[in-house]
């Protein structure tokens, strides 16, 4: 795998908001599916090369580095202040203390130059410039919502690694605050006030158990493999699929790179667990939806907390994993979801909703104990490439999970394509990471170029994501 390279803390600190949150709203209460989520952390990491002129001087380095992270420091302060919630901690299942305790912050500094690590990006080393990851910082914090690491490289490239909450926060309210947070670093003129309490009033908190919404796959030993898709393999993907499709006049449509990638994906995964048993074995796929704009009237994008709820697409036979098929089976999926349950969210039948997914799938995986559980998480077309600082935009990003296995985390590569990060139990890896179908459409592990992100892919500028 990658180079051996330790990034060592420097300083831990707690960040606290600017101003002191009023009284009236010291308690905010989170919404059904925010009272459903695990309090555990979503996280993504950044990394910046140096552009400045100071060579391998120690001292110039260590200055900028300084410099930028006192900006950052101050800007996460103001932040905090609008975005008072991520500043408290967690009283019960359905509300929050917005006491002010504040979020942590790290500095480190890796032992190695951005270009050695990007050469060989290990997903093992990824940990280290996350906060999250850091057992110090998680006794200290006290359960914050929100951590940030920002690590110096020995050229002066940094890394900003964030995690936040899914106890508070979706994709879509991490994009917002993190526009909120870099558009006041820049000096810039700040995006439009959140939502703070709209999810809670859309679905308001229950008696239920306590309980999890989330499908997690627990593995003694798993391992994360990296695979890019580049564009021109992604269009050849989409045209071997267009082709199966026209076939069939009542399916014809064009699928979406997201489909294909994670269609092949997931066929590979299946048929790679296949030498593990002996025999093939039933397999479910899970993706998030974003509710926001798929109500009517759609909810602003600015809506803080969890909104977004899962579809699932099972295969039961092996003849049902052609790529064809599998793209047909999440299109409609998707479709079912959007026309019969993500309107009732709206109509005041959420929580009936909620409810009958998670009685659906205690019965689907007591009946179907065989089988294999997928999750799927994609960050395409959220334009994070265009995330700024102050000093230039970020030349790659990545967002690990070391949690659960069978996950597969999907997010934009520089060219247009598409990048994955799949984990699965170490057994199972060694299969799927030599499956020649998938090796013929994706790199493992291709180095990554400092240069910008690329002009051609879109989406641009940096804005929310439609899940």
């Amino acid at each position: 795998m990658g180079a051996k390279i330790k990034a060592e803390i420097i300083s831990r600190r707690c960040i606290k908001p600017t101003s002191p949150t009023p009284s009236h709203l010291k308690s905010f209460k989170l919404s059904l599916l925010d009272q459903l989520s695990p309090n555990i952390y979503g996280n993504i990491t950044f990394f910046f090369p140096y552009h400045a002129g100071a060579g391998t001087v120690d001292r110039p380095l260590l200055s900028d580095f300084s410099t930028k992270s006192q900006l950052l420091q101050i800007s996460l302060s103001q932040m905090l202040t609008r975005f008072y919630p991520l500043a408290g901690r967690l009283r019960d299942p359905a509300t929050v203390d917005c006491n002010d305790d504040g979020m942590f912050y790290i500095e480190a500094q890796a032992t190695t130059h951005l270009s050695h690590f990007l050469s060989n990006p290990d997903p093992d080393i990824l940990e280290q410039f996350l906060p999250s990851s850091d057992k110090q910082t998680m006794l200290s914090s006290n359960g914050s919502f929100f951590l940030v690491q920002f690590t110096l490289f020995g050229c002066g490239g940094t890394a900003i690694g964030i995690s936040i909450s899914h106890k508070i926060s979706d994709l879509a309210t991490f994009l917002t605050i993190l526009q909120s947070w870099t558009a006041i670093c820049r000096g810039a003129k700040e995006p439009s006030v959140p939502d703070l309490g709209l999810a809670a009033s859309l679905l308001p908190p229950r008696e239920i158990p306590v309980m999890s919404a989330s499908v997690s796959i627990i593995a003694d030993k798993f391992t994360a493999r990296r695979f890019v898709f580049s564009a021109s393999m992604v269009g050849e993907l989409k045209h071997i699929v267009e082709i199966a499709l026209g076939k069939d006049k009542n399916n014809q449509f064009r699928p979406s790179r997201v489909e294909v990638v994670l269609a092949l994906i997931w066929r590979c995964a299946m048929l790679s667990h296949r030498p593990k048993t002996g025999s093939f074995k039933p397999s479910a796929l899970f993706q998030g939806v974003n509710l926001r704009p798929r109500t009517e009237p759609p909810v602003p994008a600015t809506a803080i907390g969890n909104l977004v709820w899962p579809f699932m697409v099972m295969v039961e036979e092996e003849k049902e994993t052609e790529l064809h098929e599998l793209v047909k089976k999440m299109r409609e999926g998707m479709k079912e979801f959007i026309e019969k349950k993500a309107s009732k969210f709206k109509e005041g039948g959420g929580f009936e909703t909620v409810m009958e997914f998670l009685k659906e799938r205690g019965e689907m995986l007591k009946r179907k104990k065989e089988t294999v559980i997928y999750k799927c998480t994609s960050w395409c077309r959220s334009a994070l490439y265009e995330v700024e600082y102050g000093w230039g935009k970020p030349v790659w990003m990545s967002s690990v999970n070391k949690m659960i296995s069978n996950t597969v985390a999907l997010m934009d590569a520089k060219d247009g394509g598409v990048e994955a990060l799949v984990t699965l139990d170490e057994q199972q890896m060694k299969i799927f990471e030599q499956h020649q179908e998938l090796l013929h459409f994706a790199q493992l592990n291709p180095s990554i170029d400092l240069l910008p992100h690329s002009d051609t892919a879109k989406p641009k500028p940096f804005i929310r994501a439609a899940l």
